[in-house]
């Protein structure tokens, strides 16, 4: 019987730098902990939203002189180390099998996925 455990040597560290990687990548500044993390480990999250939240809005929309004028949206990038992915919950543990995944999982609102996979399996059915 052979075991499934993997030398530590063999392990990748979450980063793209050990065999046949990169050699060398820039650190990036964890977002909220300021930690530096390899920029190909750093766990990366894109945020558009309004400058104004939704329920100031229509009242700027009432007040406003152009009535087709559109407000800007703010674009950020965040760079989360993995201690405060976790933490801030951008991200959550998994199984080994499910580790080896890449697929993004579906977007939505929480509850809607467990809909969508019922609606799904009775499609099947």
């Amino acid at each position: 019987v052979f075991s499934s455990h993997v030398v530590s040597s063999d392990l990748s560290s979450g980063i793209n730098a050990e065999y046949g990687g990169r050699g060398h990548v820039k650190f990036l500044r964890c977002t909220n902990c300021a930690r530096c993390v390899p920029k190909d480990k750093a766990i990366k999250k894109f945020i558009i939203r309004n400058i104004v939240e939704a329920a100031a809005l229509r009242d700027i929309g009432d007040q406003s002189v152009y009535k087709s004028y559109i407000l800007p949206k703010i674009y950020v990038k965040l760079h989360y180390c993995v201690s405060c992915a976790i933490h801030s919950k951008v991200v959550r543990n998994r199984s080994r099998e499910s580790r080896r995944t890449r697929t993004p999982p579906q977007r939505g609102p929480p509850g809607r996925q467990q809909q969508n996979q019922q609606q799904a399996q009775q499609n099947k059915n």
